[in-house]
């Protein structure tokens, strides 16, 4: 798989109309991990597996976010820092892991701080993201969900991780 090279830009991919924003999550399982302070989740069938933190091979070039490949059982995959693409502070401890991804046909993996666990959320557990007028970028957030664990409430930041990763300044594969 080739990396395209772009030109730096802010880490937040850029606002998206509201009739191409893709459509609110649906219950199902998701795998949950952090990024700084904040907890997100993607749909567990797109997680191929997870591994403890390797460096990757660097390409020249490419944005800061793109931590760069990994030779895995004979696959080059991109390596895509969700931290950086989101400006949280990239610290690594034991908890870093690589988190491979099976998107559109392609294996990717992105770092996270760590990965909590498997949440089942029902539909009426997700709302919609909230409408930002295209002064932030939530393009890729397909929902917030509510989770409910003994006393204690979380929220949790669904993304479309496919949209996210095929923006145009990064262009790994078509949205």
């Amino acid at each position: 798989m080739d990396i395209v090279p772009s030109t730096p830009t802010p880490a937040q991919p850029r606002a998206l109309p509201t009739e191409t924003r893709p459509a609110t999550a649906q219950g199902g399982e998701y795998l949950s991990f952090r990024l700084g302070a904040e907890e997100y989740g993607i749909d567990i069938l797109q997680v191929q597996e997870i591994r403890s933190y390797e460096a990757a091979t660097r390409i020249a070039g490419a944005p800061d976010f793109v931590r760069g490949v990994l030779n895995l059982r004979g696959a080059i995959v991109p390596i895509i820092d969700l931290r950086l693409r989101f400006d949280v502070p990239a610290e690594f401890n034991s908890l870093t892991v690589t988190v491979l991804l099976s998107l559109a046909g392609h294996t990717v993996g992105v770092v996270v701080d760590s990965v909590a666990d498997v949440l089942e959320l029902k539909f009426r557990d997700i709302q919609p993201p909230p409408d930002f007028n295209h002064r932030v970028n939530a393009g890729h957030i397909t929902g917030l969900g509510h989770v409910k664990q003994g006393d204690t409430e979380r929220l949790l930041i669904l993304l479309d991780i496919h949209r996210l990763l095929a923006g145009t300044d990064l262009g790994l594969f078509q949205a």
